[in-house]
């Protein structure tokens, strides 16, 4: 068993910056990676930015700079057992509940309870 605590939402103003943190606790050692998936209203959830346990990143083409700085980051502490999701150049559509998931072997994928994320000027 995996808990996720997921903090740092909020309301910013397009352009803005903010720092998702996912806590796990329980059964962390059988982590082999972890993500950021969002959801807004009438659509799906999907894929935001993954990591595993060797440090391999995984970012959706929306926040994944082409040519450019990708904007948004994605990084663990493995001390603090915590992952962040740092978010820059925020965009109106980036706006809807962000989740943060564990995947186990052998396990379905354990989800956070969310964090709203609101873009507006």
């Amino acid at each position: 068993q995996v808990q996720l605590v997921e903090s740092g939402g909020g309301s910013v103003q397009p352009g803005g910056s903010l720092r998702l943190s996912c806590a796990a606790s329980g059964s962390i050692f059988s982590i082999y990676a972890m993500g950021w998936y969002r959801q807004a209203p009438g659509k799906q959830r999907e894929l935001v930015a993954t990591i595993t346990a060797g440090d391999t990143t995984n970012y959706a083409d929306s926040v994944k700079g082409r040519f450019t700085i990708s904007r948004f980051s994605i990084s663990r502490d493995t001390a603090k057992n915590t992952v962040y999701l740092q978010m820059n150049s925020l965009k109106p559509e980036d706006t809807a509940v962000y989740y943060c998931s564990a995947d186990l072997s052998g396990f379905p994928r354990y989800w956070g309870q969310g964090t709203q994320v609101t873009v507006s000027s």
